[in-house]
């Protein structure tokens, strides 16, 4: 599967193609639309699903020096307000302020990150390492460090960032395959 083919499929969603309009429009730094959404879209497409099937959010990652949580909820808030139409789960998240909430909440270290997609680089499973943002020239950037072959095959390879934890991998896998059966899952410990 070619970048083109991937961002056709992934685009086929309406929510990721109003997120992405959205992002253009509220000029974020460094902003992504991130992860399962993009996947799943194009792994319904492939399955003949309902487009939107499976996919339990929507995540956008952004980068700003400003680590205040008062900076990251005004964002939160005003791109909650401005997507409340679309009825779907959206997760805006800081990529700035990773670090500071998340060994706490998964007792797992993880150092500061210096762009967005450092954060899509420690993704619990390489085929979900993708990122689509708005360009200048009106097209879109991606970014897909381990390209689309695993996508377009609906295989999910565990990412071997420093935070991975089998436990979580195993978990997202196993619901994964409960709801795309066609998905070859390889063992974490493969």
């Amino acid at each position: 599967m070619s970048k083109d083919e991937f961002l056709t499929l992934a685009l086929r969603n309406p929510v990721n193609v109003a997120i992405l309009d959205e992002l253009h429009r509220l000029a974020l730094p460094d902003a992504w639309l991130v992860a399962g959404c993009l996947v799943q879209t194009v792994w319904n497409v492939l399955t003949g699903r309902p487009i939107g099937h499976g996919i339990a959010d929507y995540d956008v990652f952004y980068f700003d020096p400003d680590t205040s949580w008062e900076a990251e909820d005004t964002v939160i808030r005003t791109l909650h307000a401005r997507l409340a139409h679309l009825g779907a789960k959206v997760e805006i998240r800081n990529q700035a302020r990773v670090h500071l909430w998340y060994p706490g909440k998964h007792g797992l270290p993880y150092p500061p990150l210096t762009r967005s997609t450092d954060g899509i680089d420690r993704f619990l499973t390489e085929n979900t390492q993708l990122g689509v943002r708005p360009a200048a020239d009106g097209n879109f950037d991606v970014y897909a460090p381990h390209g689309f072959d695993d996508v377009a095959k609906l295989i999910v390879r565990p990412n071997r960032a420093p935070n991975f934890s089998i436990a979580n991998y195993e978990a997202k896998a196993a619901r994964w395959k409960t709801l795309w059966p066609e998905l070859t899952v390889i063992a974490a410990g493969a």
